[in-house]
């Protein structure tokens, strides 16, 4: 499992990209996929939803468990991934690609998240 460089981590398993026109992609790591199993619902916040850093936003279902989802960032959503809703096995088949869950327009980006390094320390991945 390798995590891309260019992402920044946190520690409830999102991660985040680099931020373009001030707007970053977030999505769920590949560690977070796996532990989940096979992701059978989405449920992302909508556009126009301010979402916090460190706060829960939405939710994904598997055949294990549900768990809760939290934004790496405070800041407005500006687009839900609506092939995930439809897909949601695309949560484990790409978490860094097609995987990816909504798009927000940054207000704040916290210091404390993690590089790929970092992250694959921290995570044992």
């Amino acid at each position: 499992m390798s995590n891309p460089q260019q992402l920044r981590y946190s520690k409830e398993h999102e991660w985040l990209s680099p931020v373009e026109d001030g707007v970053a992609t977030i999505g769920i790591t590949e560690h977070a996929a796996n532990a989940l199993g096979d992701v059978v619902y989405v449920q992302l916040p909508e556009v126009g939803d301010t979402v916090t850093a460190g706060e829960t936003c939405g939710e994904l279902e598997s055949t294990k468990s549900v768990s809760d989802l939290y934004s790496p960032v405070t800041g407005e959503v500006v687009e839900a991934n609506q092939d995930v809703v439809d897909d949601p096995a695309l949560v484990n088949s790409a978490p860094f690609e097609g995987g990816w869950l909504f798009k927000v327009r940054v207000a704040e980006e916290p210091k404390d998240l993690l590089s790929a390094d970092e992250y694959t320390e921290f995570s044992g991945s």
